[in-house]
């Protein structure tokens, strides 16, 4: 029986070997409640050729069927998304300022924000979007690591708070 090695690119760390789709897709946040998937297509049209648009909603909770106010823009190339990140990033729309980045980027920006952030929080989003499979797995294990420790430390507040208050 034959044996076929893996391909090159399946060996390679998957954060070095993105795809041209990953380099080609935008994260497009801070975006009003008011705003609709036609919208957004209409408003990054004139940087390139769209080829899929991601348009997040909630699926359960009271906010069900209410947009999660992020999104996802996927060019044809990573020249018309690097340009569109260029001209949209900061730009107000419905007086709030956009958020754009490449997909790629978004959750190493998140992970280093999170781990130094001020009480612990981290961001949940990291998780939430279908492109998390392009976090290195050394990535994830070290943001559950840092979400386990702020949680423990919140508990371990939380117990001093209460014990100090019941020995009153």
């Amino acid at each position: 029986m034959l044996h076929s090695l893996p391909s090159p690119v399946a060996c390679m760390d998957p954060i070095n070997s993105l795809d041209d789709k990953s380099e080609s897709r935008l994260y497009v946040g801070n975006l009003d409640l008011r705003i609709s998937e036609a919208a957004l297509i209409k408003m990054f049209s004139p940087y390139g050729k769209i080829v899929a648009e991601d348009f997040l909603w909630h699926t359960r909770g009271p906010k069900r069927g209410e947009p999660r106010g992020y999104a996802f823009v996927q060019f044809s190339t990573k020249e018309e998304a690097v340009l569109a990140k260029e001209k949209m990033h900061g730009k107000l729309v419905c007086g709030r300022p956009l958020v754009v980045r490449l997909a790629s980027e978004k959750y190493f920006m998140e992970g280093a924000e999170s781990s130094f952030g001020a009480g612990g929080e981290t961001s949940k989003s990291n998780f939430v979007s279908g492109s998390s499979a392009q976090m290195s797995k050394t990535a994830k294990i070290a943001a559950i690591k840092n979400k386990l420790k702020a949680m423990e430390e919140e508990n371990q507040n939380s117990k001093t708070k209460n014990n100090g208050q019941a020995l009153r």
